[in-house]
């Protein structure tokens, strides 16, 4: 049943907002019995924007479980996701990328239809692309399917094993997927990157940065923001970073970059994924997440009070 808010309707009219700053990679709320739980995104919204400061979000994407959930569960998400954020969210993007190439398409219709501000798409990774004329064919299959939404190009080699280079794919990309807008960059090469963002002099594009605990060094790239699982529960205090970086007062940002560093570097030696986020953010905001699809496992008990226990320790700058 869709949201009563839900509306398939969006003014052309209205300028396009520059996406920028924090966007919140969603996080897929499930039941004990692994169904998606659409009721609590309501909640869920109000925590983002009145407790974090983050009005963006990322639908569907790897924190989201966007792959292991069935074609009809992604849309039902970004129906309730586009009809609670309606007039609270600045941008809303629904990841659309699948594993075949109809897939993508239907879900790229249908994220036009429901107004999304716009579509990412991760490479597919079973058969895989090998160039770039590839990865830019299959992108504007998808792409054209939403001529109307900003297109974004979800790069994330540590998953898919597509290893092409983002500053390859720039050149002309405008000529043959007119939407593109920009990339979602979940990788550590900041070559890659910086390359990137020097070619972009006129700023048409927007570089979006996704490893969190490296941000601040993208920053100083002069990535445009970020899309992250930790701005679900740490946006506040990587906002104040952001406006530290933006004053300048570099010692100030490095500090919240450092703390932000210590508590990921803590989870992860426990074994840090998205069941462990899930298990987090709910400690965090107090809204159920519940437990991960198989073949991801729930965290366990002692994950959760370690977790939590670590992050009530740390001591944010001017007593945050």
């Amino acid at each position: 049943m869709r949201c009563p808010c839900f509306s398939v309707t969006k003014s052309s009219m209205a300028p396009r907002k520059k996406l920028k700053g924090l966007v919140a990679a969603t996080i897929t709320p499930m039941t004990p019995d692994g169904k998606i739980n659409l009721p609590v995104i309501r909640q869920y919204v109000d925590y983002l924007v009145n407790e974090q400061n983050v009005k963006n979000i990322f639908v569907n994407g790897t924190t989201g479980e966007g792959l292991s959930l069935s074609i009809q569960e992604r849309k039902q998400l970004a129906e309730e996701w586009m009809c609670q954020g309606k007039d609270k969210l600045d941008h809303v993007i629904i990841h659309v990328g699948a594993l075949n190439l109809p897939e993508c398409q239907e879900l790229a219709r249908h994220a036009a239809a429901i107004g999304a501000d716009g579509i990412a798409v991760i490479a597919p990774f079973f058969f895989k692309p090998t160039n770039k004329d590839e990865l830019i064919a299959f992108m504007q299959k998808v792409a054209s399917e939403a001529p109307e939404v900003p297109f974004y190009y979800y790069h994330i080699p540590p998953l898919t094993g597509v290893k092409i280079r983002v500053e390859e794919l720039l050149d002309g990309i405008k000529a043959q997927i007119p939407t593109f807008q920009g990339v979602k960059f979940s990788d550590t090469d900041l070559l890659d990157l910086a390359q990137c963002i020097h070619k972009n002099e006129t700023g048409e594009f927007e570089f979006l940065y996704g490893v969190d605990e490296q941000l601040l060094g993208a920053l100083a790239l002069g990535a445009d923001g970020a899309v992250g699982s930790t701005y679900n529960y740490l946006g506040r205090q990587t906002n104040l970073m952001l406006q530290a970086f933006a004053k300048p007062d570099l010692a100030l940002a490095q500090q919240y970059q450092f703390l932000t560093g210590e508590f990921l570097n803590f989870v992860i030696k426990l074994g840090f994924g998205v069941a462990q986020t899930k298990a987090v953010m709910t400690s965090v905001s107090g809204i159920p997440m519940g437990p991960p699809r198989l073949p991801l496992v729930a965290a366990s008990s002692e994950f959760i009070i370690k977790a939590k226990a670590k992050l009530d320790s740390i001591v944010w700058p001017n007593g945050d």
